[in-house]
């Protein structure tokens, strides 16, 4: 029997080294938007964009990261990454603190940074199965959405009191010290990673292309993510409009935005906590539809908030959404990093990524267009709806029927027999 993650030295550094950088994370999404709403006077349409070049980088270099990360060593990306991003964030710092700081400073630095998030987690996750052991996976994968949720918590806290005492510049800068204390706590980890197999000749085409067939010719993977895709596309206009939505339709303080954003992680952490147990009591299939479709109706509430009483109803129906998504990739992330051959992790990770966090930015630009040219609140009933409709996907197929995931292709085709004809 495996021992107790919490005894488990290597992933407590990681663990410990995540928290911190997404500490720090919450922060600059704190910060920056507010630079840019309150101090730089951006548009829904400007306020899209920022969010959109943060991850447009998930579709220009998602599936290329994911042939590089098995090609070179994790940790030394990661810690790479988490050096550059801290540079990147310390040049808003200054920018902000002498006054001369644009948006498109911001854009640029949203996009760069971007760059060095995907290399990073497409690194990150496919290191956590060569440190965890397979049965602990699912735990493993739940700490790390509690943490995150967590780390939302603190870094939205701390930001909102740090902006009110220090203001947005040094503030942001607060950051870039993060990237470099996770950087450093890579460096404590002591498992080696697995020898990668010497090829004689590389071709990054098909090595590639090995990644992304493994992906789209599996029974159960296309599925899971084409619901994660529609999740991803819906949320994101929400979160595009978030601090703008807050600040000049619901009327509230920096303060105010700040603890909003706060108490709706611990719908994240709710989540986190209680997948694995949730997975095991109704099934690690039953749980991919059953969260969007049954915590996905109280995000309607978002779009139904008035100034007043508003900054409740949008907290509830915010950490709904949290809850829904730390439930959900609990038990997706594990399942893939269970099913697939450890020499295609990389291009595994990066191809689902390259299509569930490709479709990020555009449902950023559309959240920003849409209010711009319908209005912040209908926008935002149509995405509400959309994360509800996302749960579809899984529930509208053959999975409906199935408990739990099978562990290999065989047992999919099986089910299918059983189920389906």
């Amino acid at each position: 029997m495996s021992r107790s993650l919490w005894r488990h030295r290597d992933f407590m550094v990681l663990w410990s080294g995540r928290t911190l950088s997404e500490t720090g994370d919450a922060i600059s999404l704190l910060a920056i938007p507010l630079l840019a709403v309150t101090v730089l006077e951006a548009s829904a349409l400007e306020a899209g964009v920022l969010t959109a070049t943060r991850m447009v980088a998930y579709l220009l270099i998602s599936l290329p990261a994911g042939v590089w990360v098995d090609r070179w060593p994790k940790r030394m990306i990661m810690i790479i990454c988490h050096l550059l991003r801290g540079g990147l964030v310390a040049t808003v710092a200054v920018g902000a603190w002498s006054g001369w700081v644009t948006m498109a400073q911001l854009w640029i630095v949203a996009l760069l940074s971007g760059v060095c998030t995907v290399l990073y987690e497409t690194a990150h996750h496919s290191l956590v199965p060569t440190i965890v052991p397979p049965d602990q996976l699912l735990d493993a994968n739940g700490k790390m959405s509690t943490t995150y949720s967590v780390s939302m918590i603190a870094g939205y806290s701390v930001g909102g009191a740090l902006i009110s005492m220090l203001g947005v510049a040094r503030t942001v800068g607060l950051d870039a010290l993060a990237y470099l204390g996770n950087a450093l706590s890579l460096l404590l980890i002591r498992r080696d990673e697995p020898a990668r197999a010497v090829a004689r000749k590389r071709h990054f085409r098909r090595e590639l292309a090995e990644g992304f067939s493994f992906v789209f010719r599996h029974p159960i993977m296309p599925r899971l993510v084409a619901a994660a895709a529609t999740l991803n596309l819906f949320s994101q206009m929400i979160f595009a409009l978030s601090v703008l939505y807050l600040v000049r339709v619901l009327q509230l303080s920096e303060g105010q935005v700040a603890l909003t954003l706060a108490l709706v992680t611990i719908g994240g952490i709710s989540g986190g906590l209680v997948s694995g147990r949730l997975a095991r009591v109704m099934g690690s299939a039953r749980i991919i539809w059953a969260a969007p479709i049954g915590l996905g109706w109280l995000v309607l509430l978002v779009p139904a908030s008035r100034p007043g009483w508003g900054m409740a109803t949008y907290t509830l129906g915010m950490a709904a959404l949290s809850a829904l998504f730390a439930i959900y990739n609990a038990a997706s992330i594990s399942y893939r990093q269970r099913v697939c051959p450890p020499e295609l992790l990389g291009r595994m990770t990066a191809s689902v990524r390259w299509v569930i966090f490709g479709v990020m930015p555009l449902g950023a630009l559309l959240g920003g267009a849409l209010g711009s040219w319908i209005g912040v609140r209908p926008t935002l009933w149509i995405a509400a709806a959309g994360v509800w409709a996302s749960g579809l996907w899984v529930l509208l197929s053959p999975l409906r029927w199935m408990r739990d995931l099978p562990a290999d292709a065989a047992g999919m085709r099986n089910e299918e027999a059983i189920h389906v004809g």
